[in-house]
């Protein structure tokens, strides 16, 4: 799955008992979307910037999943903090199962929050156009799209910052990530790429979602026995920001399970 070479990714390392965990932001984004997280960790937690994103480089092609899993493999692999539980947020949910299927030895276990994969007929449909637009437009049509990945009336100041972010953000570098997630050939956003490439996990996952349908779509892709799926009813794609003691006590209590 990897087109290019690893990059070195900008990173925080917050101490903490032991498995380490490895949070991976989404599309757009940058590890400062963890913040709200970061005072219940009792886990060692690394916080990398996805390459193109945030502090890290901005190479000028190879923005798949596998481009991030190879990322994220040299910045496990320099640190050595032992295999860590992955968690990814949407493209960053792309991005550690990738890591987990093509570098199994450095992962424990997984946590998806609301992935960007397992697209319907729908949505697969809406992309191609999309991506036109996104194009045609530039960073602001990814501002707007991500705006409306929040519930109206509230959480103005997260949806604030991440509209910023998305707007100073290189167009063609959100339209590679999209490409790499859903449009090119080995892609695995789509719903039968995506039972086919989940089929590959060996892990535990656990899979928060923050709504139903996407949440039964996980469950039946499962095959570890202590996988786990739960949705925050009422909440937003950005439900670890929303939700960040709940989020982390999920998870913290999950992990002391498998």
């Amino acid at each position: 799955m990897t087109t290019t070479p690893p990059v070195r990714l900008h990173h925080t390392d917050h101490p903490g008992t032991s498995p380490a965990l490895l949070l991976v932001h989404g599309w757009g984004g940058d590890g400062d979307d963890w913040t709200p997280t970061l005072l219940h960790w009792r886990h060692r937690v690394i916080v990398p910037d996805l390459r193109g994103h945030g502090r890290s480089p901005k190479p000028a092609r190879g923005y798949g999943p596998g481009d991030f899993a190879a990322d994220l493999a040299e910045l496990l692999n320099r640190l050595a903090p032992g295999p860590v539980v992955a968690v990814g947020h949407s493209m960053g949910g792309q991005a550690v199962t990738a890591l987990a299927v093509e570098h199994p030895d450095l992962v424990r276990a997984l946590v998806v929050v609301d992935p960007a994969y397992g697209a319907d007929e729908a949505e697969a449909a809406r992309i191609p156009g999309e991506q036109q637009e996104l194009r045609r437009e530039g960073s602001e049509w990814a501002a707007r799209f991500v705006a409306e990945a929040f519930r109206d009336g509230v959480h103005d100041q997260l949806r604030e910052r991440q509209r910023t972010l998305m707007s100073a953000m290189d167009s063609e570098v959100l339209a590679q990530c999209r490409d790499g997630m859903y449009l090119t050939p080995d892609a695995f956003g789509l719903r039968p790429a995506t039972r086919a490439y989940l089929s590959r996990r060996t892990h535990p996952v656990l899979g928060v979602y923050s709504n139903t349908p996407a949440a039964g779509f996980e469950r039946g892709t499962l095959t570890h026995p202590s996988s786990h799926v739960e949705v925050f009813e009422g909440c937003g794609h950005f439900l670890h920001e929303e939700r960040p003691g709940e989020f982390v006590e999920l998870v913290e209590h999950w992990l002391t399970e498998v």
